[in-house]
C-alpha cells in the first residue's frame, strides 16, 4: 500500500489516498476531483483547469502521467 496526496497528483489539497497500484491511486484521485467539482470547490476547479490544458497535448499528458507513475513506484510502502 502506498500513499499520495491530492496535491502530489495534480490536485489542490493534502487529502491522502492509499492504493496498491498507480491505477487505483488515479481512480481515487479522480473520484475526489469529481466530488470537489460537484461542490464547486475553487482551488480544485483551478487545478482541473490546469489539467484540462495539459490534456490538449496528448504527448504532454502522457509524460505527466508517466512521471506520476514513477513517483508512485518510488514511494515506500505505507504503514497499515
Amino acid at each position: 500500500m502506498k500513499t499520495m496526496t491530492c496535491r502530489q497528483l495534480g490536485g489542490a489539497c493534502d487529502k491522502e489516498f492509499q492504493a496498491e497500484t498507480f491505477e487505483e491511486m488515479a481512480e481515487l484521485s479522480k473520484a475526489h476531483g469529481m466530488e470537489m467539482f460537484q461542490k464547486g470547490e475553487e482551488r480544485h476547479l483551478k487545478a482541473m483547469s490546469t489539467m484540462q490544458e495539459l490534456m490538449k497535448d496528448p504527448e504532454a499528458m502522457k509524460n505527466w502521467f508517466e512521471e506520476k507513475r514513477r513517483e508512485f513506484e518510488a514511494l515506500p510502502e505505507s504503514e497499515g
